[in-house]
Order: structure tokens, then C-alpha cells, then sequence
């Protein structure tokens, strides 16, 4: 018999059965904003989030679509930056600013391809090669090297990208999509030329890590002249995790250690912020990170800051951003990311998608947070769906006789409230709308269906699961953990009920055995087919499917089988 010595106890890890005392389970750290949220929110309603992920991908980028408003997508052949054309889509249904009849064609948001690109491929499209078509290498023509940035830009070119949002002017706007470039190129390493962008990407965010010196304190970065600006909007000291978050993964791929010294110096800098610096979507990759640093890099980043910094809604400068709570004329919006305070709370469909991206695999790495993660994801599961008119009642949509031109796969931007256009102010919240009418003159209403943030659905499609017990879901700790050591199947499991629940496991044909990192032990062996798992109520299992007797060693605070980390604690 081999016993490892683990908090104190003695943690069999024999084949026979164990005589010793059980392991203690992990204790859960709370989060506030989540405690306040429904155990099981109402009406509880779980859309099958990836078979609406494969349908977005089919449809929009169907060039022959018919009807009002379509197609979605379209040509552009004007080569900026590589000698080749490329697809753009559009960011809101019938933006006047996009489609090939505008702007030479040219004004396409990476933030609505990229996320398009990730989504599919998340839910098994191969976007390098569908129906002879390569729509991951038409993305390097977001890497700026027109203008000497040399990293992915949220446009092609400056000559249109004033026309919308950020652009040299907006940090978040100029970091993220590289954010999505990255987890691109991990799913498509063969494609060939991201090498040479995501070592270029590298370069100019060390670089600029290293300029900024541990001040953070600005409104976007030059990454051309590598000069930190200020402007009107507001300081977001937080792109510091998403120079992070790209940073571990350029050393995950490429092994030089001057990526991890200066991703590891990037959030010690947001780490060390005396207040809430939360903008738009990285302060969650922060709380990743800091989860992923501490397991595989033995750092001691405090995750519940950057955690709280996510959900509390309590920003310095972007008042009020964070996760919403409520419930509104009896429909739970739980769980939905946006501004907590404008018009009573307005919360963003790409937002919502893109928090699971680094929260769902957080728990791989940090299990303490397994209960708050699983009740969350429960809410916004719940709640998202609601971003669509065909789940939305229609006395909560502004535009509801316009469902059929969404094709069942485009949802509103937003769902407020109080909505923020006079001819809708005798709705009551929640209202679904967008802000498409009043990015640019002559926007039809049904710009408020947004494309830009419906493309990121594969993000939830790849996670969501649901199980035999309504409400408690199957969450794929691995769907998004990119760049990431050879792993098992894992999954989460939150038991919102007070009473004890069976869950049916599926398992495959091949035999397992079972290791929950929150119980800290194997909860079952040698199983194939369906696993009935017993769970107390307002509990959560993260399991671990490795091979049934395989060979179970400690190598410091890891539990590996067969040489595979299974757990870190």
C-alpha cells in the first residue's frame, strides 16, 4: 500500500480498498456577487448551446443566405497587410458602415471574425479548410504590419478603423484579438505563417511590459514607436492580464523564459493596483492566470482579488462593470457581464461568452473555486439565452417582429433594464436591445441584432453540457484551457439543491477511474459506460477520468497518473 503524506492525513493511493481516514475536501472560497445569485435561477431553461454554436457558423457564413439582411459576409479584396483576400463579417445585422457597397469593403471587426473563428472551431468546424476555404490564415491580415504594430489589431487598416470602436486608442480594443489570435493558433499550429505573427506578438508584448516598467496606468499603447498614451477614455490598467495571458502562452509555446519573466511581471503589476481597475473583458484572464501561475509556476498570486475585481462591480474608473444580479419582472438575468449600474444594469452577449473562456478553466488549477465557478456558469447559462428573440418574450424585445431575419442565430447585443431609446421606454426589464442605431448614421433597428457578439457562442457551446438532473450542468474544464500540458477529460459539477442528487456520469467505452480534485480522492474505478455520481446538495465535483490502474505518484503538491498532472493541490 502506498500512503502519501496530504494536509495532515494519509492519502491512500492503492488499488485496494482504503482503510485510512478520507482526505479533507478542498475548502470553497465564496464570492459575494455570486452568493447573491439564485441556487436554481427561474425559469430554468438550458438551450443546447452547441448545436446553436455549429448553426451560427452555417449560417452566417453562408454566402448565398437569402433574405432581408443577408448574407452576413462578405469580400474583401483589398489586401491590406498580406497579399491575400479575405472575408469580412459584419458586426451588427446591416451596419451601414460594412458589406462591400462601404468603405471599398474594408471595415470588417476582428473581434467579430476572430470570435467567429474560435467559436466554430471550439464545436469541431475546421475553419482551415471549410468548403475549400482557409479562414483562420485570411486572419493574418488583422496583424498590423502596414503600420508597424506588428501585433493583431481589431482592423486591417487605419484608413477605416476610425470609423468604429477603438483602434489605437482603446487598449482592450488593440490587446484582445490577440487574445483570440493566440487560442487560434494553438487549435491550428499547422497553418502556415502564425509562427512568425504569434513570435512577433511576443516580442512587442515583452517589449512593451518592459517599457511600461509596472505602470499600467494609461489608455492604450503605441506598439509601433512602443509608447504609452492617455486620452479621454479611461486608464485600463487591467490589459496588463491580457498582455499576461498572451505572454504565458507565447512561453508555453516557444519555451523562452523572458515570456514568462514578463508575464508573471505584467500581473504582478494589476496584482498590486489598490482598487478595482476592471474595463471590459481581461481582468477575469487575470484571475486565470494567476490560478495557472501558481499551479504550474509555484507563484503566490492572491486569486480572490482579481476574482472579486471581475464579479463586484465596483471599478474606479469603468463604473460599475462587472457581473449582474437580479431579478427582473420574474425573469433571472443572473450571471450576464456588463455595467451593473447603467439604466439599472446592462449586460453584453460577447461579454457574457467570453468570462467562461478563463473563469471554466480556472477551477482545473484552483478547485477552491469549483462552487462559486459551477453556480455561475449555472446563471449565465440560464440567463444568455435570453439575448435571443426566439427565448425572449416578445413584450421584453424592442424589435420582436423582426425575429426571423436573426435565422434563430443571432441574438441582441444587450439586454438593459431600462432601454436607452425613448420610442422603447414602456418596456419592462428586462429589455433586449443593441446599440447598432446609434454606432452610425442610417443603421436599421435591426442592427441591434448582434454578429460580432452571436460568433462567440462556441465558447459556452464547447463548455455546456446538461446532465439527467435539470440544473446541474457537465462544464469542460479543458474546452478552453489553451496552450495547456497533456491533460484528462475533466469536468465540473455543481449541485444547486439542498438535497442529495445522482448524476449520470457518461464515461465512454473505454474503462476509468474517477478522481474529484475537490474531494481529493478517487471517487471510483475501473468504470465504463454510465457512472451514477452521488452529490451532496450545494456541493461541486471536478472529475478527472484517467486510465483505470494506471501509475499514481506525487511529485510535490501534484497528483500525476501515468506522469499526467491531475491535480496541483
Amino acid at each position: 500500500m502506498v500512503k502519501l503524506k496530504q494536509t495532515g492525513i494519509l492519502l491512500c493511493l492503492a488499488w485496494t480498498a482504503c482503510k485510512e481516514a478520507p482526505p479533507v475536501p478542498v475548502t470553497q472560497h465564496v464570492l459575494d456577487r455570486v452568493a447573491q445569485m439564485p441556487e436554481l435561477p427561474q425559469p430554468l431553461q438550458i438551450i443546447d448551446w452547441y448545436t446553436l454554436a455549429r448553426q451560427f457558423d452555417s449560417t452566417a457564413y453562408d454566402f448565398n443566405a437569402t433574405g432581408p439582411h443577408w448574407p452576413v459576409v462578405w469580400w474583401d479584396s483589398s489586401k491590406h497587410n498580406f497579399s491575400q483576400p479575405v472575408v469580412g463579417l459584419y458586426t451588427a445585422m446591416d451596419d451601414q458602415r460594412q458589406g462591400p457597397a462601404h468603405n471599398k469593403g474594408m471595415f470588417h471587426e476582428s473581434l467579430a471574425t476572430m470570435g467567429a473563428t474560435l467559436g466554430a472551431t471550439l464545436v469541431g468546424i475546421d475553419k482551415s479548410n471549410q468548403q475549400g476555404l482557409d479562414y483562420v490564415s485570411m486572419l493574418k491580415n488583422y496583424f498590423n504590419r502596414e503600420t508597424k504594430w506588428n501585433i493583431m489589431m481589431n482592423n486591417t487598416s487605419p484608413e477605416v478603423a476610425l470609423l468604429g470602436g477603438g483602434y489605437g486608442r482603446d487598449w482592450w480594443y488593440d490587446v484582445y484579438p490577440n487574445l483570440l489570435f493566440y487560442s487560434i493558433y494553438d487549435k491550428y499550429p499547422q497553418v502556415a505563417g502564425l509562427d512568425s505573427l504569434a513570435f512577433s506578438i511576443a516580442e512587442k508584448f515583452t517589449a512593451a511590459d518592459s517599457v511600461l516598467n509596472g505602470n499600467y496606468n494609461y489608455t492604450f499603447f503605441d506598439y509601433a514607436n512602443l509608447e504609452p498614451k492617455t486620452n479621454q477614455i479611461c486608464h485600463q490598467q487591467d490589459a496588463a492580464a491580457g498582455h499576461a495571458y498572451v505572454l504565458y502562452a507565447a512561453y508555453k509555446k516557444f519555451k523562452d523564459p523572458r515570456y514568462l519573466k514578463a508575464a508573471i511581471h505584467a500581473l504582478e503589476t494589476l496584482e498590486k493596483q489598490p482598487h478595482n481597475t476592471f474595463y471590459e473583458v481581461f481582468m477575469p484572464f487575470g484571475a486565470l492566470l494567476a490560478a495557472r501561475l501558481n499551479a504550474e509556476q509555484n507563484t503566490s498570486f492572491k486569486v480572490q482579488p482579481f476574482l472579486d475585481w471581475t464579479f463586484n462591480g465596483d471599478p474606479e474608473c469603468r463604473l460599475g462593470w462587472g457581473v449582474l444580479v437580479g431579478n427582473w419582472n420574474g425573469l433571472d438575468i443572473s450571471g450576464i457581464v456588463g455595467s451593473t449600474t447603467d439604466r439599472g444594469g446592462y449586460g453584453f452577449l460577447m461579454n457574457t461568452f467570453d468570462a467562461a473562456w478563463p473563469l471554466v478553466p480556472l477551477v482545473r488549477y484552483d478547485p477552491s473555486y469549483a462552487t462559486a465557478i459551477g453556480k455561475w456558469m449555472l446563471n449565465a447559462a440560464n440567463a444568455a439565452r435570453f439575448f435571443y428573440t426566439q427565448y425572449m418574450p416578445d413584450e421584453h424585445e424592442t424589435i420582436p417582429e423582426k425575429a426571423s431575419i436573426t435565422k434563430g442565430v443571432i441574438g441582441y447585443e444587450g439586454i438593459i433594464h431600462t432601454s436607452s431609446y425613448p420610442e422603447y421606454a414602456h418596456l419592462k426589464a428586462p429589455v433586449a436591445q443593441g446599440d447598432g442605431p446609434l454606432w452610425a448614421k442610417g443603421n436599421p433597428d435591426v442592427s441591434q441584432f448582434s454578429i460580432y457578439g452571436s460568433g462567440h457562442v462556441g465558447i459556452f457551446g464547447s463548455i455546456i453540457r446538461t446532465t439527467n438532473v435539470n440544473g446541474i450542468l457537465q462544464l469542460n474544464l479543458l474546452a478552453t484551457d489553451f496552450f495547456r500540458e497533456k491533460a484528462y477529460p475533466t469536468y465540473l459539477y455543481y449541485n444547486p439543491y439542498s438535497e442529495s442528487k445522482s448524476v449520470t456520469v457518461p464515461v465512454g467505452t473505454e474503462e476509468v477511474d474517477i478522481y474529484d480534485t475537490v474531494s481529493r480522492q478517487f471517487i471510483a474505478r475501473n468504470v465504463s459506460g454510465n457512472y451514477e455520481m452521488a452529490m451532496n446538495g450545494k456541493t461541486a465535483a471536478v472529475t478527472v477520468f484517467v486510465p483505470a490502474k494506471g501509475k499514481v505518484k506525487r511529485n510535490g503538491n501534484q497528483l500525476l497518473v501515468n506522469d499526467v498532472v491531475v491535480a496541483w493541490q
